[in-house]
Order: C-alpha cells, then sequence, then structure tokens
C-alpha cells in the first residue's frame, strides 16, 4: 500500500493545518478554487506542474519544501530522558555551611549535577551593613519565609519585607541579601536553579569563601 503521508492531498493538509488555516482561506490565498482545492487534499483530483507552482510560490515556498513535508511529518518526536532520581531530605543527606549572616544545608547532597538547588537556610543577618557587598551568582531563586519574618535588599529594586507564607522569586545575578527583621533570626527555603550542572558547587564555594572570610 503507498504511503498516505506522500499524497499531495496530505501534504496540502499538512501546510494548511500548520497555519490554522480553512480551504476557503486557503484558496484566497493560492489562487486555487475552493471546489479544486477540496478534491485535491481528498485525493480525488491532482494539481498540473504548474498548477503545482503557484501554489507552492504563492506560500513563499519552493517545491522542495513543500514535498519535504512528508519525511519531516514521519519523524519521530524527540525522546524525553527519564533520568529517574530522587532524593530524600534528611539526617545525613545534606550539606551544612556556616557565614557570618547565613546558616546554610545544602538539602539532597546525594544528587549531584542538579540543576534546582534546595536549600534551608537560617538568616541571622540584622542589618544590609552586615554585608560586603550583596550575593550574585548564575541562574535565578525562588525564596520562601517559613519562620519569622525578612527584608530583601535587591540591586535594582526598593527592599521588600516579607512575612512567614510569603516568597520572592528574581534573578540570582542581580545583586541580593536578605536580612531578619524585627526578630533575632529567620528560616527560608531556597531553591536556585541554573542550566549550569555545577549550581550546587558554585553556591557551596561561595558561603565557603564568605566563611574563610569572616
Amino acid at each position: 500500500m503507498a504511503n498516505d503521508k506522500n499524497t499531495l492531498g496530505t501534504l496540502i493538509r499538512l501546510v494548511r493545518q500548520k497555519n490554522d488555516w480553512t480551504l476557503r482561506q486557503m484558496s484566497a490565498k493560492v489562487g486555487i478554487p475552493l471546489s479544486t482545492l477540496a478534491k485535491v487534499e481528498a485525493d480525488k483530483l491532482s494539481l498540473t506542474y504548474d498548477k503545482l507552482q503557484q501554489f507552492t510560490s504563492s506560500l513563499g515556498m519552493t517545491l522542495t519544501e513543500f514535498l519535504g513535508q512528508a519525511e519531516g511529518s514521519r519523524a519521530e518526536p524527540e525522546q524525553r530522558v527519564v533520568t529517574a532520581r530522587r532524593s530524600l531530605t534528611g539526617k545525613g543527606n545534606s550539606v551544612p555551611i556556616s557565614t557570618p549572616t547565613y546558616d546554610y544545608e545544602y538539602l539532597c547532597a546525594d544528587l549531584r549535577e542538579k540543576r534546582m538547588v534546595p536549600i534551608l537556610c537560617r538568616i541571622r543577618a540584622k542589618s544590609i551593613d552586615d554585608f560586603e557587598e550583596p550575593l550574585k551568582h548564575a541562574g535565578e531563586e525562588f525564596v520562601y519565609v517559613l519562620e519569622g519574618t525578612i527584608e530583601v535588599h535587591l540591586q535594582f529594586y526598593t527592599s521588600v519585607v516579607l512575612n512567614a507564607g510569603q516568597g520572592i522569586y528574581l534573578d540570582s545575578s542581580m545583586g541580593h541579601a536578605y536580612v531578619a527583621k524585627d526578630c533575632d533570626s529567620a528560616l527560608v527555603l531556597a531553591v536556585c536553579s541554573s542550566e549550569d550542572v555545577n549550581l550546587a558547587k558554585e553556591l557551596m564555594s561561595l558561603a565557603e569563601s564568605e566563611s574563610v572570610e569572616a
């Protein structure tokens, strides 16, 4: 049996569906009568070479591009790789690092090359003056307040106060710093993300450098 992907009618239908056109709209676009196009799409009629040239040129396509759709439509969709990775939080599966301003606990430490890095962070800084300069690193991050109140200082924005149950999503390459507001300390859950699979190492290195400089 002939492959129905190769019929002229199928190729015309692919173009029409790709552009979300009705047969009437396509007819107006290419200058071929509606009744003719309907029969061609149903494989009850064909087009002369001249008419086919008219059809493709009206759509800004070459004849080769038009006919090549058959191959493209048969291509298998890209298969997503299932890594089946998982990690549980718990004792012994985190990396603690303390700095003058934050106490970090990097969660799910057994997973390498994470594109999302979950961190429990105890914020002890009381003022933006406690920082030599705001932190900057690759990617984006989401911070959710679990306990207490924090004030978020951002390079390009006025500072904002967040209470328990509130969060903020931000560009991590922008200077940012968190301070405890009207409380001894605050606890937040931060999730940092980046296309860089070495993000966790970068973040830990930054934290360790803060600790050494203290």
